[in-house]
Formats: structure tokens, C-alpha cells, sequence
């Protein structure tokens, strides 16, 4: 009896991209080895190019492991929250809802990421859930219409809207630089409303020319009509709370099936947040965290309910745990080593007022895609930026947008955000990274041309 051969990735790509997608999947290894290779990257980098020796390179290693353990709870919480609230009796039959529109696979892949990169250009962390989870399902809902859509390039398409978050509202550079008594305030020597960067209207018709150039890019790559896909396996579906499958017996359980404590601690966030920004309060990831929360424990229909949520969407949190340690002793390196500051210098040694902006940019990826934190990139390369402008007096809103735009490039070939998602799709980065690939080249010239062009 003769087995059948499972479709690769390549097989189901386009011609062009068929070469692409074979070599990254006899090349490209898991997010951890990246990780582990890429620490050992930085380290020899640092070795070369500064004067740390190995001893105050592995001490920064060292030290820096734990200088993100805040943020990875954070990001943790998101995946958690995002993964259980999406499973939610009434955000499921949303997003099954919206999961109906598409009418072909070339549609599918195009909606799912332009509503993405919309709830991206909203807050960040709503982007990263939502596209992932639209991916899934869309994949199941055509796979219930007899659809075949391409499952890696479906989820590409999720996690390319992420390309646009820093052009959006939850954009931690522009906003520290509105903020009093921030370090960028004080590099900047004053108050950078998100007027002069994230409201610009150049900003914003870059954000959608974006949209509209990998909307296009997606309906060239999706695969031919007549072409092998891989499907979302046929195992995976709803992770939704079934109340039939509970047992009702003891006091215990009566309260563990009532829906008013859930209801009076959803309440009391709901209340919370709505004092919170009141008071003047920002969008921060706490506060998305905490929403998510609160939308969870509303629309639950009890204890147990999410009690099952949480253990369905645990064991998605695993690879953060273990890998953000490994990005946080990076950044540890770069930063102690100076690293940073000896590639954001090469590109400002070169630039000129016409430039700046570009060149500033592609530094900016460049140090993302060893420190693809945004608010630990800002910290250290955002007065290197803001301090050159001034010297080439260049509008500091130009250098704030330049390192914005260049953080959230290069995390179409990073696996640091990708992550949470690949998580949730039980997929590996080599399965779509050559669609995001494409995404970083698309991206990366709208951006880079609106850099040019605002200081012409």
C-alpha cells in the first residue's frame, strides 16, 4: 500500500517562490537554535567591534537575561488573554462571522491581512491575536465549505499586518516622546506631540500605502487554483467551552457553574479601566492586557468556563518563556558592549539631511532584528537619533518615525514576535517566512521612500 506524500510548502508555492520556500525549509532551523545562533552572533560582533572582552561580554549576557522578565509576563499574559478570549462563546461566532467573508483563497489571504494590520495600527498587541486567530478561522471555515486555502500563507498574511504598528496609535516611540520627563523628552530637549509623528498625514499615507501595496503582493503570491495547499490539519478546530460536559452535584459545583462572580470581577476591571482612562490614562500593554481580561470574565459563562479557556490556551505560552530570556541576554550584550551605538553611528556617519531619515531607518532594522523590543530599542538608539538630527538639523519627529518604521521591518524575518503566533498555529518560522520575506521587501520601500521624500 503506498503512503501519501505530505504537500511542502515549496510544492504549493508559486513558481518564484517555489526556490525560496525549498531553501528554507532544508535551512532555516527552529525559533530557539535562531536564538541561540543569533546570541552567539552578537557576542563574536561585540568581540570585534568594540572593546569588551569576553568576560564583560558573557557578564552582560548574564545580567541581561532577566532585564526582560516584566515584558515577558506581559507578552505571556497577551497570548494567554488573547488565545481564551478569542474562544469565548461570543467572540468565536465574531470571528466565524468574519471568517464567512472571504469568497476565494486570493480573498482570504488579502482580508486577513488588511484586518490585521487595522487592528494593529490600533494597538500592537489586538494585531498580533487578532490576525493569528482570523487565519485559523478562515482556514477552518473554508475547510468546512470543501476550500482549500494555504494554511502557512494564510497565517504570513496574519502576522504581515503587524508590519504597520508603529504607524498607529499604540506606538511606544512616538508616544515616550510625548510623554513629560521621558528620556526621549529629554534627548529631544522637549515634548514631541504624536501630531508631528504618529498623526502626520504623511505618516498615516504611509501606513496605507503599505496596506494597499502587500494587499497586492498577497493576490501575486496566493497559489494557483489547481495547486497542492497545506490545510489546517483536520484535528484542529474550536477550543470553546462545553457546559454539557460539566457534572452539577455539590454546592461546590453550583457555584463553580454560576455566572456572578465571574460577572463581579469583569465588572470591577470594567470599571477600573473606565477610571483609568478618565483620568488621562494611555493605551499601554497592561491596560490591553487587562481589557482582554475584563471582556473574558464578561462574557464567560462561569468559573469553569475558564478554568478549561486558560488550560486550552496554556500550553501555547511555553517557547516565550524560554526564548525571550535568550533575546533579553542580547540586548544585555548590545547594550553594555555598545554594540548598538557602533551600528547606529556607521549609518549617521554617512547620512546628510537628505538621507537621514533613510539611512536612520535601515539602521534602525538592523538593530532590531538583534533587539526586537521596541521599547528597549528606543531606549538606547532613540537619543543616538534624536542627538545626531539636532547636529544636522533635522526634525526630530523624522528620527523618531525613522527608528518606529525600522522596528517594525525587520520583524518580518525576526521570530521574536512571531513567536505567540506560530504558537497558535503549530507552525515553525521557516513555514512562513518566505511570504514575510516578500512583506519586508513591499514594506521596506514605501517606507523607505516616504523617508526620502519628507526630507527632500
Amino acid at each position: 500500500m503506498s503512503q501519501h506524500t505530505p504537500t511542502t510548502n515549496a510544492q504549493a508555492s508559486r513558481g518564484f517562490m517555489r526556490p525560496i520556500n525549498s531553501f528554507l525549509e532544508r535551512w532555516i532551523p527552529s525559533a530557539l537554535v535562531f536564538a541561540i545562533v543569533l546570541t552567539i552572533i552578537v557576542a563574536v560582533l561585540a568581540l570585534v567591534l568594540t572593546d569588551s572582552g569576553p568576560v564583560d561580554i558573557i557578564q552582560g549576557w548574564g545580567d541581561g537575561l532577566s532585564g526582560l522578565l516584566a515584558f515577558m509576563t506581559q507578552m505571556a499574559l497577551i497570548l494567554l488573554l488573547g488565545h481564551m478570549l478569542a474562544n469565548t462563546s461570543p467572540v468565536r461566532r465574531l470571528l466565524e462571522r468574519l471568517a464567512r467573508v472571504p469568497s476565494s483563497p486570493v480573498v482570504a489571504y488579502t482580508f486577513v491581512f488588511v484586518i490585521a494590520a487595522l487592528a494593529s495600527l490600533i494597538t500592537w498587541g489586538l494585531g498580533l491575536v487578532v490576525g493569528v486567530l482570523l487565519a485559523r478561522e478562515v482556514a477552518v471555515q473554508s475547510r468546512a465549505r470543501g476550500v482549500k486555502v494555504h494554511f502557512p500563507l494564510l497565517v504570513a498574511a496574519g502576522y504581515s499586518g503587524y508590519v504597520v504598528w508603529h504607524m498607529g496609535y499604540s506606538g511606544s516611540g512616538p508616544l515616550t516622546a510625548a510623554t513629560e520627563d521621558s528620556f526621549m523628552h529629554e534627548a529631544a530637549g522637549r515634548i514631541i506631540p504624536v501630531t508631528e509623528t504618529t498623526f502626520t498625514a504623511w505618516n498615516m499615507a504611509a501606513a496605507a500605502a503599505v496596506i494597499i501595496v502587500m494587499a497586492v503582493v498577497f493576490v501575486f503570491i496566493a497559489p494557483k487554483k489547481d495547486a497542492p495547499v497545506i490545510e489546517l490539519p483536520a484535528d484542529v478546530g474550536s477550543d470553546t467551552y462545553d457546559p454539557a460536559a460539566e457534572d452539577v452535584e455539590t454546592p461546590a459545583d453550583r457555584i463553580d457553574a454560576s455566572r456572578v462572580l465571574t460577572t463581579l470581577v469583569g465588572l470591577a476591571l470594567a470599571a477600573y479601566l473606565v477610571i483609568h482612562f478618565s483620568s488621562g490614562g494611555t493605551l499601554t500593554l497592561d491596560i490591553v492586557n487587562w481589557s482582554f481580561l475584563t471582556l473574558i470574565f464578561l462574557l464567560v459563562r462561569n468559573p469553569f468556563e475558564i478554568i478549561h479557556l486558560t488550560a486550552k490556551a496554556a500550553s501555547n505560552v511555553g517557547e516565550i518563556l524560554l526564548q525571550f530570556p535568550l533575546y533579553a541576554g542580547i540586548l544585555g550584550i548590545m547594550t553594555v558592549t555598545g554594540l548598538i551605538e557602533v551600528f547606529s553611528n556607521a549609518f549617521v556617519s554617512i547620512a546628510n539631511p537628505t538621507t537621514f531619515g533613510m539611512l536612520a531607518f535601515l539602521s534602525a532594522g538592523l538593530v532590531n532584528f538583534f533587539v526586537p523590543s521596541g521599547g528597549g530599542q528606543f531606549a538606547v538608539q532613540g537619543p543616538i537619533m534624536l542627538d545626531a538630527a539636532q547636529q544636522m538639523g533635522v526634525d526630530p519627529s523624522i528620527a523618531i518615525m525613522a527608528v518606529a518604521y525600522g522596528d517594525q521591518w525587520t520583524n518580518m524575518i525576526q521570530p521574536f514576535w512571531a513567536l505567540p503566533v506560530l504558537a497558535i498555529a503549530g507552525l515553525k518560522m521557516r513555514d512562513i517566512l518566505g511570504y514575510t520575506s516578500l512583506t519586508l521587501v513591499g514594506s521596506g520601500v514605501v517606507m523607505m521612500a516616504t523617508m526620502l521624500l519628507i526630507s527632500l
